[in-house]
């Protein structure tokens, strides 16, 4: 069945048991690092007390969502860990959460064995930042467990040419691969890709580009609705590099308010979903913005 409403145009989804879209509030993904290599240092949360805190505090601010990392995929640190090691991390924080809430679980990982030790323990959603595309044996898991899946913009190759196209492209090529799964549409998320695409870089997990990563990721945050093909998006620009590079702000923790502006211009500009360092501030921003959009 379609996950369109076709008399409105307006398509929804299911982030595990919450849908996203159409004509639901916009959600906020709560991000939760449990890698110390991570760039934004009050995310990190690696004691079981800490952990816990935090997941109780997010979801009491309004976090709908908790996503998961276990490892740092910045473009621009050196961050690579052993897959053991990100699912150490990641199942140890994700039986914390199950004890303390009952919020879906996103794990952020392209690692097909991460996924799967994840998706073994009940997790219902991965956010794959490579939209399926960096590891050859994801599309086995995910055909298995049928989770929801958060698919990013991502080419392993230098790319170049129009961003809103390219970012387009790269996301229906993830879109073939996903339906070829018979994952239903009522599972998929879109992502853009925000601070993933760079020139030079140390990680693994980003796309090179000849054009302006700072024009792409303005350009993509202005045309939202355009790049949504019939699913939800969901953005992530928190405390991200675009927007120190617009405030000329060195330390992520100095990017609070040019963080939640550009979350409230994406909601204005068509976002569905908000992944997010900071609830409480992203929940007040996006509730006016969404009073306020048309």
């Amino acid at each position: 069945r379609s996950h369109c409403d076709w008399s409105s145009d307006v398509c929804s989804s299911d982030l595990g048991n919450i849908s996203v879209g159409g004509k639901n509030p916009v959600r906020i993904m709560g991000i939760l690092n449990t890698s110390p290599e991570s760039f934004y240092k009050k995310s990190i949360h690696r004691t079981n007390s800490s952990i816990k805190n935090a997941i109780t505090e997010m979801e009491n601010q309004g976090a709908d969502f908790i996503d998961v990392g276990g490892m740092s995929t910045a473009p621009y640190l050196s961050t690579n860990v052993s897959e053991k090691i990100e699912s150490e991390r990641i199942l140890n924080a994700v039986k914390i959460i199950q004890n303390v809430s009952n919020l879906p679980i996103s794990v952020d990982t392209c690692r097909s064995s991460v996924a799967k030790n994840a998706l073994e323990n009940d997790v219902e959603i991965i956010n794959d930042i490579s939209g399926l595309k960096y590891d050859k044996k994801m599309k086995d898991v995910i055909s298995k467990f049928q989770p929801s899946v958060i698919l990013c913009a991502y080419d392993s190759k230098t790319i170049s040419g129009s961003t809103i196209n390219t970012t387009k492209r790269l996301l229906a090529d993830s879109l073939k691969i996903v339906k070829k799964l018979n994952i239903s549409d009522k599972k998929i998320i879109l992502d853009p890709a925000i601070g993933f695409f760079r020139k030079t870089g140390q990680g693994k997990f980003f796309t090179k580009t000849k054009t302006d990563w700072v024009e792409r990721d303005l350009a993509v945050i202005k045309n939202l609705n355009s790049i949504k093909m019939n699913y939800p998006i969901l953005i992530s620009v928190s405390n991200k590099s675009i927007i120190g590079n617009l405030l000329q702000k060195e330390n992520p923790s100095d990017r609070l308010f040019g963080s939640i502006t550009a979350e409230a211009i994406c909601v204005l500009n068509g976002a569905n979903v908000i992944r997010t360092h900071n609830v409480m501030a992203t929940k007040d921003a996006i509730t006016i913005a969404s009073k306020l959009s048309k």
